[in-house]
């Protein structure tokens, strides 16, 4: 079956909304989860659940050479076990919202990796950048909770693991973008629970709450299985700069999210916060089309 280009496009940028839309809630998921889970088996059980479960549907699809493997084993410990391993210890201390913010410094470690990397991002890319960070700034002027001093920046390092592997993830050899999901969710599923258990974790089912439950379920189906893997296809189609923008949706979802599950308050300066992430989108984006064109 031929798929047209018109149809590719839609897949591209569709993929793209997912990453948008689910990830901005998984922070508040991963809040509810660690209540009663520990931190690193939570993330890693979600991981290998997915991991396998994607595998299980591939069947044939699975194959893939040694260099391709190789990629997927350096993904895998770059995405689910540095980024979101650290984002998940992190939340013990930061509200969701600020850890959503904080891993909003993404574009701009991606930026630095392209130029470090030799190539020179158009100057509009680096003024959504900028904008995109002003745009944050001005969210950080609500009370997002408060959080030790380690905290912070422990989310700031998750975020530079996850620049990293998410720029290198379309400079080093790939195959089936799902395949690849799979094998990088299932090598961070395996040392993140390795990880919990060396670090003296204990998981015990009788002691988890239903809220637990239910917000480990919907990260394992939608914050892994579908926008995971949404976020592995679309870096092979889009440019990372533009793929890195879901960096700066996210936390105008958390803030949504808020203010619908949790009763907080969106004022002015959110609202003006959330429209300086928008256009910041809008640039980098429209500056990636004509780059590539």
């Amino acid at each position: 079956m031929v798929v047209g280009r018109g149809s590719v496009r839609i897949m591209r940028w569709a993929a793209l909304g997912v990453v948008y839309v689910v990830w901005g809630s998984t922070y508040v998921a991963i809040r509810f989860t660690i209540e009663t889970i520990p931190p690193l088996l939570s993330a890693g059980t979600r991981f290998l659940a997915a991991g396998l479960v994607l595998a299980l549907v591939l069947r044939g699809r699975m194959r893939m050479t040694g260099p391709q493997l190789r990629t997927a084993v350096l993904v895998g410990l770059l995405l689910p076990v540095w980024g979101n391993g650290l984002v998940v210890v992190a939340e013990q201390s930061v509200s969701s919202g600020l850890a959503a913010l904080l891993v909003a410094s993404v574009p701009l470690y991606v930026v630095l990796f392209r130029r470090l990397g030799g190539e020179r991002p158009p100057r509009v890319t680096y003024a959504g950048v900028a904008l995109g960070l002003v745009g944050l700034g001005v969210l950080l002027l609500h009370d997002v909770g408060g959080s030790t001093w380690w905290g912070p920046w422990l989310v700031l390092l998750a975020a530079f693991g996850w620049a990293l592997g998410s720029y290198l993830n379309g400079r080093l050899p790939s195959g089936d973008p799902f395949a690849m999901s799979s094998v990088e969710m299932i090598v961070g599923g395996l040392v993140l629970t390795l990880g919990g258990l060396v670090a003296g974790e204990r998981f015990a089912p009788a002691a988890v709450s239903p809220a637990s439950w239910w917000a480990w379920g919907y990260l394992v189906v939608f914050g892994s299985l579908l926008a995971f893997s949404s976020y592995v296809y679309v870096l092979g189609k889009l440019p990372v700069s533009t793929v890195a923008t879901y960096a700066y949706v996210n936390p105008v979802i958390a803030v949504l999210l808020g203010v619908w599950l949790a009763d907080e308050r969106f004022g002015a300066y959110q609202l003006a916060g959330g429209v300086l992430v928008v256009l910041a989108v809008g640039l980098v984006v429209r500056a990636e089309r004509r780059c590539r064109t």
